[in-house]
């Protein structure tokens, strides 16, 4: 007998620290706000819709977004509070699941193939969330229901803000196949532009293009495209997933000399550090050892990392630390580069970590 499909929720709270920031405080509302420290190195944690229609958006540094949107009113971020309210939103979900798995402080995957609170449908449950996360936060949210997480996750965003989105294991591959395949995980300019080399534009495109000869072209990540265009996602909702890793990545225009990776470090160290903070915000864990990811033209990946005796205290101590592991790349001086990424592993918890260095100071 064919075992029953999953029932996916995806949660995404709308525009999360701008619509706390406008829920405290009725002088934001209707107001283009950004959630971000000013200064040449900050970047954006959040920005509400009326400053999205600017194109200020998440991740994007602060003076990019002052001169998108000169009228913008910044706000620094005040991640107690935002743990609080995630916190009331974290207890709605476990009243109809125990099958939870946060992505963040404002999103996170549901389980609820079967339900605790009794509800007849993921639709109903989804639904339930919604109007109590209304009610008892002010706040409100968007939520994908689909037969797994990666579709789920799209459904989340069809109907933002406040919106809900239901797909039906039989309506996957209708509601896949339009899609321009940058809707993808993992599909991003680049990649897109090599799509398109193919023809391949849409998630029907990839559907139709062969399968033996995606992975050719592109190794696992090709099979794992294929399996994607055709509504494939068999990863279990993970309740507490502990981080690993956070970082980041680009692949470039064309392919670099070790040299002129630097500044692409940079950058991708403050990115990284922006997402690093969020995630000692919301779970009081902190990394201990820098990595450094590079790709060669020929497509083979390196990797070197460090743990300082002090972990890193800024993005700017995280590019430096970032920058010197180049060193230990013993490649030949012509090879060049098509892909550099920046990471901070080894996480622990903060508390643990701050009393074992004091022990080891008093040594």
């Amino acid at each position: 007998m064919a075992e029953s499909p999953r029932k996916i929720v995806h949660v995404d709270m709308d525009a999360f620290y701008a619509s706390v920031e406008q829920r405290d405080d009725p002088a934001l509302r209707g107001r283009p706000v950004v959630v971000a420290w000013k200064g040449a190195r900050s970047v954006v944690c959040a920005a509400s819709y009326e400053a999205r229609k600017f194109g200020v958006h998440s991740a994007m540094p602060a003076l990019s977004a002052e001169r998108l949107c000169p009228q913008a009113i910044f706000v620094p971020p005040d991640f107690t509070r935002y743990k609080a309210v995630s916190r009331q939103v974290r207890e709605i979900f476990a009243r109809h699941t125990h099958l939870i798995e946060p992505l963040s402080l404002d999103e996170a995957y549901l389980d609820v193939t079967r339900p605790t609170s009794g509800l007849a449908s993921a639709t109903a449950v989804a639904e339930s969330i919604r109007a109590a996360i209304r009610q008892e936060t002010l706040l409100t949210a968007s939520a994908g229901v689909a037969p797994n997480k990666f579709v789920a996750k799209i459904a989340s965003d069809f109907r933002k803000p406040d919106g809900l989105f239901v797909v039906r294991p039989r309506d996957v591959l209708a509601f896949l196949a339009p899609l321009p395949v940058e809707r993808l995980p993992g599909v991003g300019k680049v990649m897109q532009r090599r799509l398109a080399e193919l023809c391949i534009a849409r998630v029907a495109d990839l559907r139709a293009f062969d399968a033996g000869e995606l992975e050719r072209r592109f190794g696992r990540y090709g099979k794992r495209l294929h399996e994607l265009s055709l509504g494939i996602d068999e990863r279990p909702v993970t309740p507490d997933r502990p981080t690993l890793q956070v970082s980041s990545e680009d692949t470039f225009e064309r392919d670099l000399t070790l040299d002129e990776l630097v500044p692409h470090i940079e950058r991708l160290a403050a990115k990284t550090w922006a997402a690093y903070q969020r995630e000692v915000n919301a779970h009081g864990r902190v990394a201990r050892t820098v990595v450094l990811k590079l790709k060669t033209a020929d497509f083979r990946i390196r990797t070197r990392s460090l743990t300082p005796v002090e972990r890193p205290s800024s993005g700017r101590e995280l590019a430096d630390i970032a920058s010197a592991l180049r060193a230990r790349f013993d490649m030949p001086p012509r090879t060049r580069y098509r892909l550099v990424g920046v990471g901070l592993s080894g996480f622990v918890d903060r508390d643990s970590f701050e009393a074992q260095a004091e022990l080891f100071h008093l040594r």
